[in-house]
């Protein structure tokens, strides 16, 4: 799929999530947006799993550490066909059902429960140090948000990835400068991502994360790398797609209004549009 046609589709799952959050009544919604485009360039162009492989023991591993955007996580994954969008949209957030607001590994293609914030950079060195130990190609991916890096436990592991010298791991930070509490730089000051994780041994890129291009670039030349892991530091919008939800941190975790829903999908497919237009 060309970058052009995985524009076309961005749009679409952007609204599947909004969807599945009213579908839902709630959903983390801010930073499904920000993180959409990164999850559908790695499922779409570089990720080495599919449905019928599930449980290959060479498949990559994936963990969405910031598990909380868990609904942007849903719709790629349906439209990778891992699961069923209808049946999502039916029973996400029901009582009993599978599709829960964080990932759950009872569903096919996802590895790790994850959402308890700093936990999954450090699986996922685990991950990727077996592969090495075992002999076998696969590589590891993690996402995490910039809030996130509050925990310590993120820098333990980024500490022993690069001791390891695991370049068959790759990280990426979902930039978009906002938290439930605020702005990243009141709430525990981060700048420069790029110098701290540079600091810890990792071969560092800063993309602007909001481009399809751009992230597919990224992974391209992490693949190619070695000798160190590497992190992607994903320059985002917290809510990007609609002047409704861009960059206000109130949109962390909100369910729409009825107008407000009918405005940002008309704001997606209003960018959707100009996209199909060039």
């Amino acid at each position: 799929m060309n970058n052009t046609n995985l524009a076309l589709l961005s749009w679409e799952l952007r609204r599947d999530v909004v969807d599945i959050i009213m579908a839902g009544g709630g959903g983390h919604i801010g930073g499904d947006m920000s993180v959409l485009n990164t999850l559908l360039v790695l499922y779409k162009k570089h990720l080495n799993i599919t449905p019928a492989r599930v449980d290959d023991p060479d498949r990559d591993r994936f963990i969405l550490s910031k598990g909380h955007s868990m609904e942007a996580y849903y719709a790629v994954l349906a439209a990778c066909g891992f699961l069923d969008l209808a049946d999502i949209k039916k029973r996400f957030s029901a009582f009993g059902s599978p599709y829960i607001g964080h990932p759950n590994n009872k569903l096919p293609g996802i590895e790790m429960n994850s959402g308890s914030l700093g936990h999954g950079l450090p699986v996922g060195v685990g991950m990727a140090l077996a592969a090495r130990m075992d002999g076998r190609p696969y590589r590891t991916y993690v996402v995490m948000g910039d809030g996130e890096l509050a925990e310590g436990s993120v820098w333990e592991g980024a500490m022993a990835g690069a001791n390891y010298a695991l370049d068959n791991l790759c990280a990426v930070v979902d930039r978009n400068r906002l938290q439930i509490s605020g702005p990243t730089e009141q709430v525990m000051k981060q700048d420069s991502q790029e110098a701290r994780w540079a600091a810890f041994g990792w071969n560092v890129l800063s993309v602007d994360g909001n481009s399809l291009t751009a992230l597919d670039e990224a992974f391209s030349a992490a693949a190619q790398y070695k000798g160190k892991p590497t992190v992607i530091i994903a320059n985002t919008t917290k809510g990007y797609g609609s002047s409704v939800m861009e960059n206000k941190a109130g949109w962390h975790h909100h369910l729409p209004t009825q107008e407000e829903y009918e405005q940002i999908l008309a704001d997606f497919a209003a960018r959707k549009e100009a996209e199909r237009h060039g």
